[in-house]
């Protein structure tokens, strides 16, 4: 219970924010971090990467069910004709290409077509 309300919060407060971003270096660091927790607790803990993963998901179904959310009309522009895939963003700066919204996208797009 407390590494779910104090470790895990801290660790994973921003992850959707900056999941596509992290650095290999860094999320191998938070990982190893994770795995030390998840001996100290007895229980095999998700890696970082699978919860930024389950936490991007949540939040495009949530943006695309709330219309009132600012982003709601921008991924709704980019449904695909006839099919739950949107279309992705053109990406100009691997920055961008890095950010939340395209990697939203691909990781949406993804479990789409796997279903």
């Amino acid at each position: 219970m407390f590494y779910q309300s104090v470790v895990a919060s801290v660790l994973f407060y921003a992850a959707v924010c900056w999941g596509g971003s992290i650095k290999h270096k860094d999320a191998r660091r938070l990982n190893k971090l994770v795995k030390k927790a998840g001996s100290v607790v007895g229980l095999k803990l998700d890696s970082v990467e699978d919860v930024v993963e389950r936490s991007t998901l949540r939040k495009v179904e949530t943006i695309l069910k709330n219309m009132d959310h600012p982003l709601h009309n921008t991924l709704m522009d980019q449904r695909a004709n006839g099919g739950g895939r949107l279309l992705s963003l053109r990406c100009r700066t691997e920055r961008f290409r890095r950010s939340f919204l395209p990697t939203a996208i691909r990781l949406y797009n993804s479990c789409v077509n796997s279903v």
